[in-house]
């Protein structure tokens, strides 16, 4: 359009359009690695947070795509920023969601084990080998290092999951699940 004298207002928008599509995938970059710098160290709230409220509604929003929900959410309260356990909670729904197999599953629960709130998070995934299971924590990193489409995710989820969890003084913790998927603990 730059080149072309006579381009019309029709060529512009499409430009304009081409443009702001371009620049989505570079958005939720930079918003994902600010995140991941904020949630490192201290959280600036703290304030009592039902760990179940949190992980119903990343449910919702997420919505399951076509994937089979079990869900069983007990009270779980906790001190944290209610922003930061949200994306924790959103991360962790939409990569079980997103590396998932068609028609799979997701289990979603919250509890309280020996006085601790905790959230776990589980799909029935492609197999994850055990030797990679540390690496996928890692920025940047992903089990497929060839993503097909911006959807498919650029490897700071889990990154950030552990760095909010980390700055709330929890632990997460991951294991493979012998037929696929993940199982994923905080």
């Amino acid at each position: 359009a730059l080149s072309d004298p006579s381009a019309d207002v029709a060529g512009w928008r499409e430009v304009g359009e081409d443009v702001l599509r371009a620049c989505g995938p570079q958005e939720r970059l930079l918003e994902a690695c600010l995140t991941l710098a904020w949630s490192r160290g201290k959280p600036p709230r703290c304030e009592p947070v039902d760990l179940a409220a949190i992980a119903g509604e990343a449910l919702r929003a997420q919505g399951p795509s076509g994937h089979e929900s079990v869900v069983a959410l007990e009270p779980a309260w906790t001190s944290g920023d209610p922003d930061l356990l949200e994306r924790l909670a959103v991360n962790l729904v939409s990569n079980a969601i997103r590396h998932n197999v068609v028609a799979g599953r997701i289990e979603l629960t919250t509890r309280v084990e020996s006085g601790h709130p905790v959230l776990s998070v589980a799909n029935t995934g492609p197999i994850v080998p055990a030797a990679e299971l540390r690496r996928l924590f890692q920025p940047f990193q992903r089990l497929d290092p060839n993503p097909r489409t911006a959807s498919d995710g650029i490897g700071l989820g889990l990154a950030i999951v552990e760095a909010i969890a980390a700055a709330h003084g929890a632990l997460v913790t991951a294991r493979t699940r012998a037929g696929g998927g993940l199982e994923i603990d905080v």
